[in-house]
């Protein structure tokens, strides 16, 4: 019988053992040693992965999701001032990613920030930050699928034809209440989790070219826009005051999610000590760069009061200065290839975050088990990619977006916590890449993910609140009992983290 299991008639001593388990660590040699031993069974991930993979990855899990979903949405609060916004955001997220770069290159497997805080920070935070991970991954799928709709819309339009309105948002919102289902969002993601079921090489050939077509119609559309720049679009920059540009930071954070998806790969890069560092501080500066180009040239274009209730806005500019057919159908077909692969690499994500979390005895046994034909976690995937586009289908995109913000930044201050703590806990370990200048730089981390946090709205708060209570419950109703850490006896668990 283990403490987790053995009675307590003193509340005192039941309390203590909670919190030592909660303080529980996985050492860094004992991820590595579980990855190992999987990949040397029948159901271990296949190492297929190098640096142009893994960024290709990471920038296929962020880039397009902000302009192409969400600029709509952020103009109108920041005005003109919408890329300062992205700076913020995007300096915010550079923070965090040299600390993501840091810790993948010291815990080399699968399960990005929840791997990381459970090798620092113990097993209740890492339980926290795999929570907020689920939130983050499968939330942002499902938001950026949403935005697919306006997308399939503009390319149907072009023939003539149009989605009805019931099928192209879910129930509940206030300027579409003849939404049903977003037809599109659910077969955006069920496509993709039929590729992701097939093999992750095969998903990384798909989403690599992808990619270069996202980076392509973005460059396109910068030239367009360009041709009708007006510099007086600018003025005045702050209509809103710093407050919107804020604001729009926040919720554009959602745009920069993506980046750690490379993390989630530690088990399937070849070498990924070497590799995921720079896969991740490359995939950020192409994406900062990308939106940062675009959301210039999209204000140039168009007076910022233009974009309120726009949807689809950039298609609907580049229609609006080429009056051209084929470019906008080309533009839409492409924007609609950019959301999905999105889709397909936040979705593996998911799938890997789940996975280490089931080897763990966090989860259910049944997200871990890879398929010997496949090398995936195939039913795990299914059971993922039917959620999703469940939620996809019926929700609005405004209330997606916030709630993935406030997951991903709660989840990367605790990365940027870790490499502090081990910085001075253990600074003999092997690190391949360094934050410079110590702990200052992930201190600033962790102040501008909370800053951004404060400025969501209160029914953003509630919803992460009442996600982090859901989340409690299934820890101690299931997590705690199930932990394969927590169930160590003491002398293996000190046999386990000197070693």
């Amino acid at each position: 019988m283990t403490d987790s299991d053995m009675p307590s008639a003193h509340p005192a001593a039941a309390s203590a053992r909670v919190l030592r388990q909660l303080g529980r660590r996985k050492s860094i040699g004992a991820m590595v040693a579980d990855s190992r031993i999987d990949a040397e069974g029948s159901g271990g991930l296949r190492r297929t992965f190098g640096v142009f993979q893994l960024t290709m990855i990471s920038v296929g899990a962020t880039l397009g999701t902000g302009i192409l979903v969400i600029l709509g949405e952020a103009v109108p609060v920041a005005g003109p001032a919408v890329w300062i916004a992205f700076v913020l955001a995007g300096i915010t997220a550079l923070l965090s990613a040299v600390s993501y770069a840091e810790m993948a290159g010291m815990v080399p497997v699968s399960g990005s920030s929840y791997s990381y805080s459970y090798a620092t920070l113990g097993e209740g935070a890492a339980w926290v930050c795999g929570w907020c991970l689920v939130l983050e991954y499968a939330v942002s799928v499902a938001a950026v699928a949403v935005g697919a709709a306006d997308y399939v819309n503009e390319t149907l339009r072009v023939f003539g034809l149009e989605l009805p309105e019931s099928l192209t948002t879910g129930p509940g919102l206030a300027e579409n209440p003849g939404g049903v289902i977003n037809v599109s969002a659910l077969v955006v993601v069920a496509l993709a989790t039929v590729l992701l079921m097939r093999g992750a090489r095969e998903s990384g050939v798909v989403n690599t070219l992808l990619v270069f077509v996202k980076i392509g119609i973005l460059v396109f559309f910068a030239i367009v826009a360009f041709t009708a720049f007006k510099a007086g679009n600018f003025a005045p920059m702050l209509p809103m005051g710093a407050a919107g540009v804020t604001a729009a930071a926040s919720s554009v954070f959602f745009s920069y999610i993506g980046f750690d998806a490379a993390s989630t790969a530690g088990e399937e890069a070849k070498n990924p000590r070497r590799d995921l560092p720079r896969a991740i501080i490359f995939s950020m500066l192409i994406v900062t760069s990308m939106y940062v180009l675009v959301a210039v040239t999209a204000i140039g274009a168009r007076h910022w009061q233009w974009f309120e209730g726009a949807h689809a806005p950039l298609v609907q500019i580049v229609e609006e200065i080429t009056g051209s057919n084929i470019a906008v159908l080309l533009f839409a077909v492409a924007a609609v290839l950019a959301i999905f692969s999105v889709v397909i690499t936040v979705l593996y994500g998911q799938s890997r975050i789940l996975l280490t979390m089931a080897r763990d005895g966090m989860v259910p046994k049944i997200f871990g088990v890879v398929s010997g034909r496949t090398g995936t976690p195939l039913v795990g995937t299914l059971i993922i990619g039917g959620l999703v586009a469940i939620t996809a289908a019926f929700i609005p995109l405004g209330e997606l977006a916030d709630a993935t913000s406030i997951g991903t930044l709660f989840a990367f201050c605790l990365v940027n916590i870790a490499v502090i703590y081990l910085r001075f806990r253990r600074p003999d370990l092997d690190r391949s890449f360094k934050v410079p200048f110590g702990p200052v730089v992930p201190a600033l981390g962790a102040l501008a993910c909370a800053f951004l946090m404060v400025n969501l709205g209160g029914r953003t708060w509630i919803v992460f609140c009442v996600w982090m209570a859901v989340g409690a419950l299934v820890y101690f109703t299931y997590s705690r009992r199930h932990s394969v850490v927590g169930r160590l006896s003491e002398q293996d668990y000190r046999t386990t983290v000197d070693a």
